[in-house]
C-alpha cells in the first residue's frame, strides 16, 4: 500500500510509503491521496493532518518520471493525471482541519507541491525542497504556481521556478519555503498537532478558512465572516472557554 492514513487520537498521519522509488507520486497514488485527506476531514475524531514519509530520510521525489514517458502521448492520461494532481493540491490546501508537513529528505517538484499545500512545513537539517519543471521542459500549474508565490512571494517563487535549485533546509527557511527545522521533523509535527488540538476547534477551522479567503483574493469582511465572529459567542467551544478561564483550568474543548 504506498498510501496509507493512521490514526492516534486526535492527529492522523497521511504515509507516503513507496521508498524504493523514493515516493514518487504515481496515477494511482495522485487519485488516492485526495481521498485519504477527505477521509480524515470526515472523521470528526482528528483534529490535525500531518503528511509524511513512512520511511526515514525521504518525503517526496515528485511525479513518476517513468510514467510520465511512457504515457506522454496519450492525451487522455495527460488530462486524467493534471486532473488527479490539482485535485491533490486542492484538498490540501483546502482542507478544513490543519495539514503539517512533516519533511525528512528530499522535497522535489510534486513532492514541494504537496508540502507548500499544506498550512505548516517542518523539515529536517538534511531536507531539500526544489520545483523543477525548467529541468524537464514541462510547466508547473497556475494554482500550484499561485501557492508557491502566497508563501514565499513572486520574486522568490520566479527564482526557485526559473532556476530549478535545489534549496537545503537553512536556505528555505530563510526564503520561508518552511516555517522550522528539526532533527526529528515527524516527533515535532506531532507535538504540534497536539497543541493544536486541545484548542478550540471552531476557533481554528474559522481562522483558516479565513486565511483562506485572503489569499484567495477577498480583501473585506462579507456578511459570512462578519457571522463568523457574531456567531462564535453563542457556541459552546467559547462558553467552555470562558468557564475555564474563570475556574483557572484548562479548557476542555
Amino acid at each position: 500500500m504506498t498510501l496509507r492514513l493512521e490514526r492516534d487520537g486526535a492527529v492522523a498521519t497521511l504515509l507516503i510509503d513507496r521508498p524504493r522509488q523514493h515516493n514518487a507520486m504515481n496515477q494511482e497514488m495522485w487519485e488516492r491521496l485526495p481521498q485519504l485527506v477527505q477521509e480524515a476531514m470526515a472523521d470528526e475524531a482528528i483534529r490535525v493532518l500531518i503528511l509524511t514519509s513512512a520511511a526515514p530520510g525521504l518525503f517526496c521525489a515528485g511525479a513518476d518520471i517513468h510514467e510520465f514517458a511512457r504515457h506522454s502521448g496519450e492525451e487522455d492520461w495527460r488530462v486524467a493525471n493534471q486532473a488527479a494532481i490539482r485535485a491533490t493540491q486542492y484538498a490540501l490546501a483546502h482542507a478544513e482541519k490543519p495539514v503539517i508537513a512533516a519533511i525528512d529528505g528530499d522535497a522535489i517538484g510534486g513532492g514541494c507541491g504537496m508540502a507548500i499545500a499544506c498550512d505548516l512545513r517542518i523539515a529536517s537539517p538534511s531536507a531539500r525542497l526544489g520545483i523543477t519543471p525548467a529541468k524537464l521542459g514541462i510547466v508547473y500549474s497556475l494554482f500550484d504556481t499561485r501557492l508557491l508565490v502566497d508563501l514565499v512571494g513572486p520574486a522568490r517563487a520566479k527564482r526557485i521556478l526559473f532556476t530549478a535549485a535545489l534549496h537545503d533546509a537553512e536556505d528555505a527557511l530563510a526564503i520561508g519555503l518552511i516555517d522550522q527545522i528539526a532533527p526529528a521533523p515527524l516527533e515535532t509535527a506531532v507535538e504540534l498537532a497536539r497543541r493544536m488540538a486541545a484548542n478550540a476547534q471552531h476557533s481554528i477551522r474559522s481562522s483558516k478558512a479565513i486565511v483562506r479567503r485572503i489569499l484567495d483574493g477577498q480583501a473585506d469582511d462579507d456578511a459570512e465572516t462578519l457571522a463568523m465572529f457574531r456567531d462564535a459567542f453563542t457556541l459552546p467551544d467559547f462558553q467552555e472557554g470562558v468557564q475555564a478561564f474563570r475556574d483557572k483550568r484548562r479548557p476542555r474543548f
